[in-house]
């Protein structure tokens, strides 16, 4: 079952993937007490995650702190490694990497997608959402192939007029 607005996130293990190396969390921890804007792609390095997905976080991270926002957080299903190399070529100070490294969030939240015929198994789905203090707030699931409800443009339109 997929996670609805309202709901908690679910406690799996995460992996904050950093310039020193991997911190090791748990998304109980990590959403614990912040408001937290987090986008999830399908993986680190890949086209349309790399060319907008998260260069629109980039650009608009000041924006979205303006609105309420604690925190900007990607996650995706990829080792911590793969994500902090992602980090430092193409995301920002503002970006928080999160490595979801065995699907397990995704799996929790029913937001996988499978990947396979591109060669990359089960991965998450494309989305955004607002994590006020680990209950979703909002949440964005794309439609396969799309990029739009997932972007940080669409997010700060939801933020200003809700």
């Amino acid at each position: 079952m997929t996670i609805q607005v309202g709901d908690r996130l679910p406690d799996v293990p995460l992996t904050i993937a950093t310039n020193d190396g991997p911190k090791p969390t748990t998304s109980g921890d990590f959403f614990k007490g912040k408001r937290i804007a987090l986008f999830a792609v399908p993986g680190a390095f890949t086209p349309t995650c790399s060319a907008r997905h998260l260069p629109s976080y980039v650009d608009k991270a000041q924006e979205l702190k303006g609105q309420g926002i604690d925190e900007i957080a990607c996650i995706s299903v990829n080792d911590p490694f793969v994500m902090a190399a992602w980090g430092q070529r193409d995301g920002s100070e503002d970006i928080v990497m999160l490595a979801d490294g065995n699907g397990n969030f995704a799996e929790a939240t029913g937001l996988t997608m499978d990947g396979s015929k591109f060669g990359l198994g089960k991965r998450s789905q494309r989305y955004s959402m607002i994590v006020s203090d680990g209950v979703v707030e909002q949440l964005n699931v794309e439609a396969p192939g799309e990029y739009r409800a997932s972007s940080a443009e669409y997010m700060l339109d939801q933020l200003a007029t809700a």
